[in-house]
């Protein structure tokens, strides 16, 4: 089996960025940060989530995020699965987020995206079922 350990997020500002992800995952934690170098550019790290999956936000970011309604190669978006969307959206709109789009008219799952405050487009998803030919309805 294979699943997905981290995501490397070059961010500008990581105290902006833990704002959006600790309101969006507010049982994880800064598992550990330091300094170091890359391509000759200084940068600070820190790994923010649980003991198995995390988030690696390194602060050595330059000009803003791909266009996200261009059509330039690189990141679409990222999505995470929860149990309780609304609780999702509340806890980012009390750290000042709001939804961009999402699709809450499909029976099978309800879906959120938010940029968070580099320019990443993040999908928070609920499904209604575990099977997957409701779950991957179109």
């Amino acid at each position: 089996m294979i699943h997905l350990e981290h995501l490397n997020l070059v961010v500008k500002n990581i105290p902006n960025s833990l704002k959006f992800y600790q309101a969006a995952f507010p049982h994880g934690s800064i598992r550990g940060g330091d300094k170091s170098q890359w391509s000759g550019k200084p940068r600070n790290w820190v790994h923010f989530g649980d003991d198995y999956q995390y988030l690696s936000l390194n602060d050595n970011g330059e000009n803003e995020n791909r266009d996200l309604t261009g059509h330039q190669v690189g990141l679409a978006h990222f999505a995470f699965v929860t149990h309780d969307l609304k609780n999702v959206m509340a806890r980012l709109a009390l750290a000042g987020f709001t939804s961009e789009k999402g699709d809450i008219e499909n029976k099978s799952r309800q879906n959120l995206y938010y940029l968070d405050p580099d320019g990443y487009e993040v999908e928070f998803v609920q499904y209604f079922s575990d099977l997957p030919n409701q779950r991957n309805t179109y």
